[in-house]
């Protein structure tokens, strides 16, 4: 499941040099979907501060096609490396389905976990 993840994200994470320092696609995610699409993002970094990151951004592709379930996730830096998603996209993708506590979530070095165990003790699920 996550080779051809994997390889979807690193088809994206191609950087681009944009005006005053800022930088595109030095992330890139995909994410598997219950309706077994992937769907793709980058990151922006601009030198303000705005931006935002790429699993955000395949959120975005994701929601576009009305679709909320994600089933795996994976980000990789402009390298090829697999990245752990930062706090905000992990609260996101729970906060997108309450079921994506299921979704399976590459992290470096060929491991992974669940998205709930990413979120121990979450706020959603005290509150169910």
């Amino acid at each position: 499941m996550f080779t051809e993840l994997i390889a979807a994200a690193q088809a994206v994470a191609r950087p681009i040099d944009l005006a005053n320092g800022g930088q595109a696609a030095s992330v890139g995610a995909a994410l598997l979907g219950s309706d077994r699409q992937i769907y793709t993002g980058v990151c922006i970094d601009m030198a303000c501060g705005i931006g935002f990151c790429a699993e955000a951004s395949a959120m975005a592709e994701m929601l576009k096609r009305h679709a909320t379930r994600i089933e795996a996730a994976v980000a990789v830096n402009a390298q090829g490396l697999v990245l752990s998603p930062c706090g905000r996209c992990r609260e996101m993708m729970l906060q997108l389905d309450p079921a994506n506590a299921a979704t399976r979530v590459a992290l470096p070095g060929g491991r992974e976990l669940s998205l709930a165990e990413l979120m121990p003790h979450h706020w959603l699920q005290d509150a169910a």
